[in-house]
């Protein structure tokens, strides 16, 4: 009886083991592997075991791509942590009907295409757009102003595209959060923003490191972000792989950015999970 019990648990999980090798792992491998070959020709490949690939990636021109790439994803972590937090906070303490509301209106982007959401923002930024003719019939400016296609436009951009995972990774946190511990730490004598720092950001941290994950990692490879809203003036690692894979064609080199960039996302997972398990082993 146990071992056809086994043999069922086997052929049910069989699938998925069999998807998980054939279209992750076996990519990842072949990526890797062609990360130590050679470019031959236009297109073509040789099997010449070679670290050239790596070495390239420490000249001053790639390394400053990669430095860029993790300034603007610090700099759109910490603004959607400063929006996020508070959003996903205040929302868990909201009445059940609220809360719907607000997960909905949350929820309703993403049922539109990217592409299109950020070509929204292209009306709003340009030259004579919304906000300049906003801020001209206030008064503010008396010219307009060159938004679109900068720095700031790149971040505001990555803010708005990341900012629900960090919502709602807060909120998951948040709404386990027991509120009584917090009314207990008022009648203890703690200010609102005592009990806040003593009690609900610890209890409220896991939310708060999944949601740096979910947003820090995407938002090195976001190029096609970068493309529209930057006009290829800011470039990320994601825009230097598309440039060696579609332009150059040089793949070992485009494998062996992919690799590096594996490895950073693969070195934030493994903190991420140590900081996590021990604030819960804090806890207990």
């Amino acid at each position: 009886m146990n071992r056809g019990r086994r043999r069922s648990s086997v052929i049910a999980v069989l699938p998925m083991y069999l998807f998980t090798l054939a279209f992750v792992l076996g990519p990842l491998i072949y990526m890797l592997f062609l990360s130590f070959e050679s470019r031959s020709g236009q297109w073509g490949v040789t099997a010449d075991f070679t670290l050239r690939n790596y070495t390239r990636i420490a000249e001053p021109l790639f390394m400053k791509t990669f430095w860029n790439s993790t300034k603007l994803a610090l700099i759109s972590t910490v603004f959607v942590l400063l929006i996020g937090y508070p959003f996903g906070y205040f929302m868990a303490r909201l009445s059940k009907k609220w809360r719907s509301v607000c997960m909905l209106l949350l929820i309703i982007p993403f049922w539109t295409s990217a592409l299109m959401r950020l070509y929204g923002w292209i009306i709003f930024f340009r030259a004579n757009g919304v906000l300049d003719t906003l801020l001209m019939k206030i008064g503010l400016i008396d010219r307009p102003l060159k938004l679109l296609y900068s720095y700031p436009s790149v971040v505001v951009g990555m803010v708005y595209v990341l900012l629900p995972f960090m919502i709602y990774s807060v909120y998951a946190s948040a709404e386990k959060l027991d509120w009584r511990l917090v009314e207990a730490a008022r009648d203890l004598g703690a200010s609102r923003f005592g009990a806040f720092r003593t009690v609900s950001l610890p209890l409220t941290a896991p939310g708060i490191f999944s949601g740096v994950i979910l947003t820090f990692v995407p938002s090195m490879g976001l190029y096609f972000l970068a493309d529209i809203l930057g006009g290829n003036k800011t470039i990320l690692v994601g825009n230097l792989i598309y440039e060696q894979l579609m332009k150059i064609h040089d793949w070992p080199f485009a494998a062996a950015i992919s690799v590096v960039l594996l490895l950073l996302t693969s070195i934030f997972l493994f903190a991420y999970r140590r900081i996590t398990k021990s604030d819960l082993e804090g806890l207990v």
